[in-house]
């Protein structure tokens, strides 16, 4: 022990005769600038019962911050919504702005000061940003200019005894007497019962019961709706307020789907009389939406023919043609030999996925898939497996349980029930299917959204991989039958799958013209932009056609807006429409080549103000700190705003000072090598060794 405390009083002595030295950097006393920006939109206006985040801010800066800041640095005060303006002082706030664009205002006052020696920014917010261009590029590009950004966070990260309707995701476009799913999603403090309603107008068109965990967080279910007749509906999902709850803005959501007249149709081809073709057109006949026109063959030479629209429909079998073809949005092919169409009509098929867009469905049967001979067939370029070669048949008659796949818990295509274990508990309650067949190796880009146990093995059952411009789909049993047979007739889980199986395959196949916007509610925005996607009738790139949009606003007869092609997109147009008052706002647009219509259609959106400040109001810390990440600057909570002046003192920014501190001469050392002399005496003294 003395040795160890006399080496090192030795080892500090010798250091300090090496003197050593500190050198420091910090900014010049009143020749650097500070800009402080202050989140004044909507949502800073929430807050606890003593004052609102836009005066806890307001007070924590001036008590705690400011008055260091100006002693040392020429102080701006900014505050920032959708715009930024200059503040004269913390007593001219102005009033709260629509909306939060936190990249906005940054990269305006890093730009404005590129000239001056600005040190530091600080930024004031809750982090609620709800522009749409606040990505990493502009965050890379804040960070260019070399500045720290501090970050002071307001507001509470958890909304106490708040229900929040944080998004609704349905389709755009529904079929005229369909049932669509929406999904919603929940954000809530802790447990809850939650009633949510859809409402089309006043009429009530879904009300459900919706258990919200203890745990707090975001809870999605699946919601069905039925779509009525043809025309727009206007949509509003709401939930009923909590007793007690301040925010009830954020419980509803308001969503606009088009709903044309057309059905989709599939075309449906077997190759032998079987139960499992019975009861699919047994569970789609009903559907208004979904026309299935199948082709059974009975004989070598003859079909029969079920679902046709007129007598010549189908009438030579499988089309020969791709106009015939391409005129149907969906093609299932069953327990069918690949030697019974020609070379020509299996390309055709692979250009009915590819270049029309058109969804495949190929099922399992003694003369389907690798048992039908369509593995050396164009048609296996696009399947989502690798057929395989086996020496005996991969059909077999043995039972398989159909579970859930992770993929296919979350697709609405095999969605028998809302919540999510109800729904892995109805598919296992299904009885077995009546066979199975082997598929083989999955392609890198298909996904498994049911599997099936067989023999004691798992294997894939429903897989699915988009090629081209479509959707390609093998369901590799032909005994799903079973299901409605095993089960009493008033069970429809059978119904339920194949029906919204075949609804969702018709209608993702593209019309020969698509009109898009990038969502369909615009909340305190005035400007949709719209595109259109225009084929001609082999479904090629229209380029020369003439587009023209058509708009109804409620409030007027339709206007016309001519629309214009899009450069390097070869058959896209885009319009740009300026909204003037809320409301339902429905789109069609009409492309011809000369005096033929190639096609039209519809698009419907809500236009919304004084709503988007209302949602995700809790304190979105990690938005915040991304600049600050970025930058090399500090996240500072509101209590904490007394620390923010020390930091920003050391910024690299802006006009600097070095100093050199001369570490031997410091009290500090000569303290340490008197504490170690005086340990060592005092040891000595202990032990008797003086």
């Amino acid at each position: 022990v003395l040795g160890a405390l006399q080496t090192a009083l030795v080892a500090g002595v010798l250091v300090l005769l090496w003197r050593p030295a500190l050198v420091t950097q910090t900014l010049r006393p009143q020749e650097n600038s500070v800009a402080v920006l202050l989140d004044t939109s909507g949502s800073m206006l929430y807050g606890n019962d003593d004052a609102s985040r836009l005066q806890q801010a307001v007070d924590a800066l001036s008590r705690n911050a400011l008055p260091a800041l100006e002693s040392q640095f020429t102080v701006t005060l900014f505050s920032f919504a959708d715009d930024l303006y200059e503040l004269p002082s913390l007593d001219k706030v102005p009033p709260p702005g629509p909306a939060t664009h936190i990249g906005d205002a940054l990269l305006n006052v890093l730009r404005g000061a590129q000239s001056g020696a600005i040190a530091a920014v600080v930024l004031v917010s809750d982090g609620a940003d709800n522009s749409v261009d606040y990505d990493a590029a502009k965050v890379a590009e804040i960070a260019s200019f070399g500045v720290p950004v501090h970050t002071v966070g307001v507001g509470e990260e958890t909304m106490p005894n708040d229900l929040e309707l944080e998004d609704v995701q349905l389709p755009s476009v529904g079929l005229a007497g369909s049932t669509v799913s929406a999904q919603v999603s929940i954000r809530h403090s802790g447990a809850a019962l939650a009633q949510l309603k859809v409402y089309d107008g006043d009429a009530i068109l879904a009300s459900e019961a919706i258990q919200l965990p203890s745990s707090a967080g975001v809870t999605t279910r699946w919601v069905d709706i039925d779509v009525g007749a043809a025309g727009v509906r206007d949509l509003k999902f709401a939930l009923d307020a909590l007793p007690n709850e301040t925010n009830v803005i954020n419980n509803s959501r308001l969503r606009a789907m088009e709903v044309p007249e057309q059905r989709r149709h599939i075309l449906y081809i077997e190759g032998e009389p079987r139960w499992e073709y019975k009861f699919i057109r047994r569970a789609i006949d009903e559907n208004p939406a979904v026309r299935v026109a199948s082709l059974l063959k009975t004989t070598p030479n003859k079909f029969y023919r079920q679902g046709i629209e007129s007598p010549d429909e189908l009438v030579n079998g499988f089309p020969t043609e791709e106009l015939a073809l391409f005129r149907y949005d969906g093609i299932m092919i069953g327990s069918f030999e690949a030697a019974a169409l020609t070379p020509p009509q299996h390309d055709m098929i692979r250009e009915f996925v590819s270049r029309r867009g058109g969804t495949l469905l190929m099922l399992g049967g003694r003369r389907g898939l690798t048992d039908g001979g369509w593995g050396p067939t164009s048609v296996a370029e696009v399947l989502p497996v690798r057929l395989p070669e086996l020496d005996g048949p991969s059909f077999i008659r043995e039972p398989a349980k159909a579970m859930l796949a992770p993929a296919g818990a979350n697709s609405a295509m095999t969605r028998l029930e809302a919540d999510d274990e109800a729904n892995k508990a109805a598919w296992e309650g299904l009885p077995d299917l009546a066979d199975f067949e082997t598929v083989g190796e999955l392609k890198p880009g298909a996904e498994t959204l049911l599997e099936a146990r067989s023999m004691g093995d798992t294997k894939p059952l429903l897989v699915h991989q988009r090629y081209g411009l479509g959707n390609v789909y093998v369901l590799a049993t032909g005994g799903t039958w079973r299901w409605q047979m095993q089960l009493p007739h008033e069970d429809q889980r059978h119904e339920t799958f194949w029906r919204q199986f075949l609804q969702a395959a018709a209608t993702t196949a593209p019309q020969p013209v698509t009109l898009t916007s990038d969502r369909v509610f615009y909340g305190d925005e005035s400007t949709v932009v719209l595109r259109a996607e225009v084929r001609d009738k082999s479904y090629k790139p229209a380029s020369e056609a003439a587009v023209s949009l058509e708009v109804s606003d409620g409030m007027g007869p339709p206007t016309t807006v001519p629309m214009t092609p899009v450069a390097g997109e070869r058959g896209l147009y885009e319009a740009v429409y300026d909204t003037t008052h809320t409301g339902v706002f429905r789109f069609q647009a009409i492309a011809k080549t000369g005096d033929e219509e190639l096609g039209r259609a519809q698009f419907a959106v809500r236009r919304e103000d004084g709503v988007i400040e209302h949602y995700h109001v809790q304190q979105n810390r990690a938005l915040p700190e991304r600049p600050s990440a970025a930058t090399g600057g500090t996240y500072f909570a509101v209590d904490d705003v007394s620390k923010l002046p020390e930091a920003v003192s050391f910024s690299e920014a802006g006009s600097v000072e070095r100093q050199v501190l001369d570490l031997w001469n410091i009290p500090l050392a000569f303290l340490v090598l008197l504490l170690l002399k005086a340990g060592e005496w005092l040891v000595r003294l202990y032990w008797g060794r003086l």
